[in-house]
């Protein structure tokens, strides 16, 4: 009978327990199993058993052995609750962590610091933007993610709690220790902020802590250091620093921290430190906002409570105040001492003593300590460092950079071709990331000066100024400030130049700005990290949408909540392939391929970019520029394109003239050029010669009419070797072609006889009259009037026609060779013989460029004749163009544009659509866009280096492989 009331009275007890902790965040939903572990490990404790879990104590993954045994004391002499690790490294604490759970009776918590992700403490971890920069993020969707994956992270290396998030309302401008760890000074953004980061990181399995309560957001001093004071009355502090918690706590917030503070108005005792006083962790966090969960005093070690008593009292007077875990004690051994002498004593009950050590463990039952296994170290770093993370962090300073200024709507900068852009540097940390994206868009000088007077000297040859004020982004907590001498040479480059300023530190930055009246734009961009860097410059380009706010005032200029929001205009972005539908994974293998092409000497070196929905997700460069010299391709570079020049000069400007009436795709020959009337090609139209279906002759070499007929090298009839006003084309170094023979080549097409059958067959000669024709039309050569209708508002500054007047030979990459026309090394000239008798601007061939140039003019096309918030064509001009008329004759020619083939082979892999388009060029070059799937695929090579009767490049299909992987790297 006894046995029977025993067994009920336990049941019922265990039935009461449950009940009394139904509003725990820290129950499971197996509450019975969970309540029966959690008895039956504290009923086989000892008193000091039981005390000693109350104490979390710091251990390092970095430190000494001497270190080591220390904690390993603390564990097994003193059966500590738990861990708190500090700065080391992943495997390093991985490895410590499972030695240290090994000799613990009962398994350690392991809580640790990883506000922005584990990188606050260790190296080789993932940094996120700090809370400062989410703040200016208004989809809270993106902060739980945030808090999801942080929690992702501190599970896969064994941490159960990580103290965060910081709900402090950061109010204070010169708070010393808080600031970016805030997500700013709005009570309402704070708490929806800090909500959304607890309920994704919980439901990640790893528990939450708010911090620092009762709020440490307008302090003007450091609780490490001393004990800073909170003025507020107990009203304004109820409705503002309190605002947070009440919301987390109701949402399922498993754990609180307890900041060192004076709080007057909550705690009559004066210097009182907050984390010892009963009124402010019992009577109101615990009754009053009816808070359930674990309650962590901050440090103990902290001089903002340290200073106020002996080690050991100070961790039973946090323990009386209503604490359940005392954090770094100073002194483990006398506080257990302490608390079982009060426990004795009857100070603490054993009801008081049970509270906190089963929450502790019913904590420990929560993230699965009652099935505990030890971390695996295996690929740790790899899963700590996901590709997932990279994409989410991309979207995060997406979504939180702000322009706060925008006189004139400066931003995002069009027009291109109007703009000489300048970039001048402040702050003491790098901003190359920063310039090299600037680059991409546009042609930026970076200008630097020793003096002031210099410095503006220089600037006058530009119209915009573009600064950058970048500071350190190692922690936090680093200046933030301009010198007095950077805010002089502001205020005067401002006076004399139109400005973007682009701040990469705190936005606190921007209180010393006392006037912004001269400056055009400001941007702040929160961090100096590469990838803010980057998106920023995109943001000012208008490739990203401008969507940030401000999360807190900074002094008269700029209120909080403050932002300018704009849409993309449909330039270039640049990011990761999963953003677009696309596969890193699979994308490598085009480096394989580019890779294989180099080693069997298909092509000394390449440039292979990929973009989808309009962003670069691939853009790399293999090799050197030639198989016996040192010098690495780079994105810098330009390549001879070859045939691509046909796509990207001649025809955009024909199709200009075609949108604008002067001519029709069935405009004859004879009409456009008079002196074709009695000419055997007089009723061809454009139509038929841009589908090369107007038996046009292939090509001629024309220069081998040049050579003397015994040497086979350049006649003196035609050529001298310096330049004068009879011999003015340069063919190559010191070769100078008669002035008159372009009317020659001219008068040879023009009498050529015309091929037997009517049957598609690729000629060059549509492009030599066109070239003709649109040059007569204008009065001005083909290469200005590409630069002006295309290139300069493209922000193609890579692209032009004869690149030696305007880039290094460091910086153009040679294409072969010559022994039969120039003999010597073609470089900076054009390789095409018949371009480079016209000067070096051919209808045909003659232009260089890059591969992001390229694909910004392949974009344009893609997106109907718009690019970067300028209309180039109507749509249905591009449609116009880009369709095959003849296909029924079994020529897949657009007008201009090449087209898949219409049968097994052909320029394609046969996997795009047929809506695409593109071109390939003699020097190994390739330019594809395909509508359906939204891909642009750019391809440049020298393949004709050392010789042009290297072919191995079309034998192999290299091209047309790379290709072929890109569309099985599409994921979406």
């Amino acid at each position: 009978m006894k046995s029977i009331f025993s067994l009920s009275a336990i049941f019922f007890l265990s039935i009461f327990s449950i009940l009394n902790a139904q509003n725990s965040p820290l129950q499971t939903k197996d509450a019975i199993k969970q309540q029966k572990w959690v008895d039956s490990i504290y009923n086989n404790m000892s008193l000091e058993q039981k005390v000693g879990q109350l104490f979390m104590v710091r251990a390092f993954s970095n430190n000494t052995k001497e270190h080591e045994n220390s904690v390993s004391e603390l564990i097994n002499k003193y059966q500590i609750g738990g861990l708190i690790f500090s700065s080391g490294g992943p495997i390093r604490q991985a490895k410590l962590n499972n030695q240290y759970q090994a000799i613990s009776k009962v398994p350690l918590l392991i809580g640790m610091d990883a506000e922005w992700g584990l990188s606050m403490r260790l190296d080789s971890t993932y940094a996120f933007p700090w809370n400062m920069t989410l703040g200016a993020i208004k989809d809270d969707k993106l902060i739980e993610e945030t808090g999801r994956y942080i929690g992702e992270h501190c599970k896969r290396i064994g941490v159960h709690f990580n103290f965060a998030p910081d709900v402090d309302i950061n109010t204070n401008p010169k708070n010393p220790i808080i600031g970016n760890r805030s997500f700013g000074e709005d009570r309402d953004n704070v708490t929806a902020k800090g909500l959304a980061f607890m309920k994704g990181m919980q439901e990640a399995g790893v528990l939450a802590n708010a911090k620092h309560f009762p709020g440490h957001g307008d302090t003007d001093s450091d609780s490490h250091k001393t004990l800073p004071t909170i003025t507020f009355n107990e009203k304004r502090i109820d409705s503002i620093e309190l605002y947070p918690y009440k919301k987390l706590i109701k949402e399922g917030l498993a754990s609180v921290m307890v900041a060192h503070l004076n709080v007057p108005s909550l705690e009559p005792r004066q210097g009182f430190p907050s984390s010892l006083s009963k009124h402010i962790v019992t009577d109101i966090l615990k009754d009053r906002l009816q808070f359930n969960g674990l309650i962590f005093t901050d440090a103990l070690e902290m001089k903002g409570v340290s200073n106020y008593s002996k080690p050991g009292d100070i961790d039973l007077a946090a323990f009386l105040a209503g604490n359940d875990v005392l954090l770094i004690s100073e002194d483990v051994p006398k506080a257990i001492e302490k608390i079982v002498e009060a426990y004795n004593t009857k100070e603490i009950s054993e009801e008081r003593l049970a509270h906190s050590v089963k929450k502790i463990l019913m904590a420990k039952y929560k993230v699965g300590l009652n099935k505990y296994s030890p971390i695996g170290v295996s690929n740790l770093v790899e899963d700590l460092n996901r590709l997932k993370d990279d994409l989410l962090n991309e979207k995060l300073y997406e979504n939180a950079i702000t322009v706060v200024r925008n006189q004139k709507d400066l931003l995002p900068l069009r027009r291109l071709e109007a703009r000489k852009i300048a970039y001048v540097k402040m702050g003491d940390d790098d901003g190359s990331a920063f310039l090299d994206e600037l680059k991409k868009y546009t042609r930026v000088h970076e200008i630097k000066a020793e003096q002031l007077d210099e410095l503006i000297i220089q600037l006058q040859n530009y119209n915009t100024v573009i600064v950058g004020f970048h500071k350190s982004n190692a922690n936090p907590w680093k200046d933030y400030k301009f010198t007095d001498q950077e805010l002089v040479w502001l205020y005067e480059i401002a006076r004399t130049n139109t400005v973007i300023l682009d701040v990469f530190a705190r936005p606190y930055a921007l209180i010393d700005l006392k006037t912004v009246e001269n400056i055009e734009s400001i941007v702040m961009s929160y961090q100096n990290s590469e990838v803010a860097q980057r998106k920023s410059v995109q943001l000012i380009f208008g490739s990203i949408q401008a969507k940030g706010s401000l999360p807190v005032s900074t002094g008269d200029n700029f209120k909080v909540n403050d932002g300018i929001s704009y849409n993309a205009i449909q330039s270039l972005s640049y990011g990761l392939p999963e953003s677009v539908g696309m596969s890193s994974e699979k994308l490598k293998k085009l480096d394989s391929m580019a890779l294989l092409a180099i080693k069997i000497k298909a092509t000394p070196g390449l440039q292979l970019l990929v973009a989808r929905k309009g962003k670069v997700i691939y853009n790399k460069t293999f090799g050197k520029h030639t198989y016996d010299e040192n010098e690495p391709v780079k994105f810098e570079d330009i390549y001879d394109v070859a045939s691509l020049t046909k796509i990207l000069s001649t025809l955009p400007l024909l199709m200009e003239l075609e949108e604008k009436g002067v001519i029709t795709l069935d405009t004859k020959l004879s009409k456009i050029l008079p002196e074709y009337q009695a000419s055997n090609k007089k009723n061809i139209t454009i139509k038929e010669m841009l589908s090369h279906y107007a038996r046009l002759r292939p090509w001629e070499p024309f220069y081998t009419k040049t050579l003397d007929s015994a040497t086979k090298k350049p006649s003196a009839d035609y050529y001298r070797r310096k330049p004068s006003p009879k011999y003015s084309i340069k063919v190559a170094d010191e070769v100078f072609l008669r002035y008159d023979y372009p009317d020659t080549i001219q008068k040879i097409i023009k009498d050529s006889d015309l091929l037997s059958t009517l049957r598609y067959r690729y000629s060059d000669f549509p492009y030599y009259i066109l070239k003709k024709y649109i040059e007569g039309y204008y009065d001005k050569t083909l290469d200005e009037l590409v630069q002006d209708h295309f290139y300069q508002s493209l922000g193609a500054n890579y692209t032009t026609y004869n690149p030696s007047s305007k880039f290094s030979d460091e910086n153009i990459v040679p294409t072969e060779i010559d022994d039969y026309f120039r003999y010597q090394k073609i470089q900076g000239y054009v390789h095409d013989m018949g371009a480079a008798m016209q000067n070096g601007v051919g209808g045909h061939a003659g232009v260089f460029s890059n591969a992001n140039d390229v694909a910004k003019i392949m974009q344009m096309y893609l997106q109907k004749g718009y690019y970067g918030g300028q209309r180039y064509f109507k749509p249905e001009t591009i449609d116009k163009f880009n369709t095959c008329y003849f296909c029924t004759k079994n020529n897949r020619r657009g007008i201009g544009f090449d087209k898949p083939q219409l049968g097994e082979d052909g320029p394609t892999c046969g996997c795009v659509s047929m809506t695409s388009f593109g071109h390939s060029g003699f020097t190994g070059t390739y330019a594809w866009a395909d509508p359906d799937e939204d891909i642009v695929y750019i391809f440049l090579s020298n393949r004709t280096y050392p010789n042009a009767n290297n072919n191995v490049l079309l034998k192999e299909g290299i091209r047309t492989e790379i290709q072929r992987l890109i569309y099985e790297a599409i994921i979406e």
